[in-house]
């Protein structure tokens, strides 16, 4: 059967527009036709053998961050679709474009959320026989990175139809956007991250442990990432004066806030690593990380919510305090807003916790117990 003897080799497309110009998300059926006949001929100059095998293309501009998620869901899905047409109907080639706005499935469509990158790319697959798949494949490492340019006509199709100039337009094998991802990555101090995403990517069952450029710990285990404490972080610290060792916490709050956008972009989930007998609440879904140190005590004072801030972070961590003899505090949780509208999601799920008024205590900065941990200031705030 055609699906069991068809091996798929992902290929993308890769448009760089000129600064400022940015495409249509999506082409429309016949438009993706036409460029499949393009793209087709191009392939065949570089590679000859790709005669033997199909061509399917989606009509579809994403961005890498699109691309690169587990499963690579979106050229499984164009692989999918492509087995279904009987190879009798379409020869050799085969394209999805979109109808009435929409493309034939959701996985195929583009998110404007990322429309506006500097770098667009359009998905396709060889599916080639099995006999054939192993040298088609070196031969296409080989040819792309060495010769992908775009021919072109394929280049004047594309700027004639999307209405917009490029700077460059060539072919890539999913191993060549991989290795431009990682360059990148590492370009902005995010290799860390990159080792957790690759395995994600390519070795899903398979663990990863390290740490970010600014010393927190993390790793990928069972299809998610998991990241130390800030709170911990800053506890296992020695050394430094109170205002150098608060403005250390920022930085891994602003770094963990990095990681988590990006590995939202790339369909990947981010939890807190805990110790074993951690009391922690569900896993937060709603842009915030949230852990649980200690149940209410009874003869202390009514929990209350205290508010840390950062010069240009805003809100870097809420906690949950309760005060006992002498005003000295005591944590029960500490709350990590990862982006600005998750502070209200992270308040309410702490004052349905603890039945609490969702009233926050403010100082401007981040407050230090005597122990240099995250703490509450000594008196209450009114």
């Amino acid at each position: 059967m055609e699906a069991q003897t068809l091996s798929a080799l992902p290929v993308v497309l890769a448009l760089e527009p000129v600064a400022g110009e940015a495409p249509r998300l999506s082409l429309s059926r016949d438009e993706a036709a036409e460029l499949a006949a393009l793209v087709a001929a191009d392939l065949h100059t570089l590679v000859p053998q790709v005669d033997a095998a199909r061509l399917a293309l989606a009509g579809a501009l994403f961005d890498q961050v699109e691309l690169l998620r587990p499963g690579f869901p979106v050229w499984a899905t164009l692989d999918d679709l492509a087995r279904r047409v009987p190879r009798s109907q379409l020869e050799n080639v085969v394209a999805f474009g979109s109808h009435e706005g929409h493309m034939p499935v959701p996985a195929l469509e583009p998110s404007s959320i990322y429309a506006e990158g500097p770098m667009r790319l359009l998905p396709m697959s060889l599916l080639a026989p099995a006999g054939l798949a192993e040298e088609l494949s070196e031969q296409l490492e080989i040819q792309l990175v060495g010769r992908g340019e775009a021919g072109a006509p394929t280049a004047d199709w594309l700027m004639r139809t999307l209405g917009i100039r490029l700077e460059h337009l060539r072919y890539l094998s999913r191993n060549d956007l991989l290795a431009l991802t990682c360059v990148q990555y590492e370009h902005v101090n995010l290799a860390p991250l990159w080792a957790l995403l690759e395995t994600a990517l390519l070795t899903p069952d398979r663990e990863e442990a390290t740490m970010s450029a600014r010393g927190l710990a993390v790793r990928y285990v069972d299809g998610k990432v998991l990241a130390q404490s800030p709170s911990h972080w800053l506890a296992a610290q020695t050394g430094g004066d109170a205002g150098q060792r608060a403005h250390d916490f920022a930085g891994i709050v602003f770094e963990l806030r990095q990681y988590a956008a990006l590995l939202e972009a790339h369909r990947l989930p981010l939890r807190l690593q805990l110790p074993p007998d951690a009391v922690q609440p569900d896993a937060a879904t709603d842009g915030y990380l949230l852990e649980t140190l200690a149940a209410v005590e009874p003869g202390y004072d009514p929990p209350t919510l205290f508010a840390h801030e950062a010069p240009g972070l805003g809100v870097v961590a809420v906690s949950v305090t309760q005060r006992g003899a002498g005003g000295r505090a005591r944590a029960l949780a500490h709350g990590y807003p990862l982006r600005p509208q998750a502070l209200g999601s992270l308040l309410a799920q702490l004052t349905d916790h603890y039945g609490i008024v969702a009233e926050l205590h403010a100082s401007g900065r981040i407050v230090l117990d005597d122990d240099g941990r995250l703490g509450a200031p000594a008196a209450a705030l009114h």
